[in-house]
């Protein structure tokens, strides 16, 4: 009996479409011999749906969703149950909405409320395998400041930053640009809590750092802003795995960009077949520093416990490293980086569901609950009798 596959796309984030295309990559390379997958759509308004017109990229486009129905999520026995939401009209002479059981998770999707730990936390609590991690890695892997903080605890290389909230922007904007300029310019201004290089922005003087801030404060309530690293080359590489059982990927040199990949360059020249173009794998580099980046991409992904497989990006200046982010939903999940080591993309997908079970076989050996009577010794008072 084939294991069923739930494949979440969309989401209440910016990064919506981008997650549309990731998942319906995964859908296309899934094994389907092995798998029964089913794309779960969460439209911009929270809800959720299925339907075989999910399954083709061209419906999106074209916003028509036939015989797609919004769906109630249920849990049993470590499952996630479809239900169809009540107030679809079914019966004697109505079409028959099915009612469908999924056996791991794999969220698709990307950005602020899904992959932060937001989704990954519904499942967690009910048993249900799901592929990426944990709400704790999703969470300190969405926050650019806490996963820092994390990567310098392990002596991780960053580059100089500091951050802020928005509502400390609004009380003291002086405090705050003089701390932000103890850094020097060049600056880069980012969203804390964003991905797709959405809200990111360069600043070489303060009129162009106030402009930079607000920008990043449209899309977040918390601001992170970097020394800028001039000629830097981005190096990213993946890791695949669980706890102790780690692998490296090949690495990747994008090139003829600047100061950061733009959106565009990232998924709309993609779409183009220009992006392959622009990507050198295996990155040029010389065997040690290859090296010193493949292992400090594994403590990277071992700091905020990942699992299944993450894209960890570099900074290099041909003297320092530096880790900039890591992903833990990379976009179309890194397939590349792994293929020029004979990891098809196919493959690749299995193995993130190997890891989601193995990861879920793990908290199932956990101690939840203690069988004792504390309630009858307590009074009503909330003190013991």
């Amino acid at each position: 009996m084939k294991t069923s596959v739930g494949i979440i796309i969309g989401g209440k984030t910016v990064e919506h479409e981008v997650s549309i295309i990731t998942g319906l990559q995964v859908l296309d390379n899934i094994n389907k011999e092995k798998y029964d997958p089913r794309i779960i759509y969460i439209q911009k308004d929270g809800k959720w749906f299925i339907g075989n017109s999910l399954h083709d990229i061209n419906n999106f486009k074209n916003k028509k969703f036939e015989d797609a129905y919004e769906v109630l999520l249920g849990f049993e026995n470590g499952k996630l149950i479809l239900y169809p939401h009540p107030n679809i009209k079914q019966g004697l002479f109505c079409k028959k909405y099915n009612t469908y059981e999924i056996d791991v998770v794999f969220p698709a999707v990307h950005g602020t409320n899904v992959e932060d730990g937001a989704l990954h936390g519904i499942f967690q609590m009910n048993k249900v395998p799901c592929a990426f991690g944990s709400v704790l890695s999703s969470a300190v892997g969405m926050d650019k400041v806490i996963m820092k903080k994390v990567f310098q605890s392990y002596n991780l290389p960053v580059v100089n930053y500091t951050w802020f909230y928005r509502s400390s922007w609004e009380n003291d904007r002086e405090k705050i640009l003089s701390d932000i300029e103890k850094i020097d310019y060049p600056l880069i201004v980012k969203p804390a809590n964003l991905g797709s290089s959405i809200g990111i922005s360069k600043a070489a003087n303060k009129e162009e750092l106030i402009n930079c801030l607000e920008i990043a404060m449209a899309y977040d309530r918390k601001v992170i802003v970097e020394k800028c690293i001039e000629n830097a080359r981005e190096i990213n590489c993946a890791v695949m795995g669980f706890e102790n059982d780690l692998t490296s990927s090949l690495c990747e040199e994008p090139i003829g960009w600047k100061e950061f990949l733009t959106y565009e360059d990232k998924y709309v020249n993609e779409s183009k077949g220009v992006s392959g173009d622009k990507r050198r794998i295996p990155a040029d580099l010389d065997n040690e520093v290859t090296e010193e980046i493949k292992n400090l991409a594994k403590i990277a992904f071992k700091s905020i416990d990942c699992c299944g497989n993450a894209r960890i990006d570099f900074l290099y200046d041909g003297n320092n490293i530096y880790v900039n982010e890591i992903n833990t939903i990379p976009g179309s999940i890194a397939f590349y980086l792994w293929e020029g080591m004979g990891v098809t993309f196919t493959q690749m997908i299995t193995k993130i569901i190997e890891f989601a079970i193995k990861q879920q076989d793990q908290r199932d050996i956990n101690t939840v609950s203690y069988d004792i009577d504390l309630l009858n010794k307590m009074a009503s008072s909330g003190k013991h009798k």
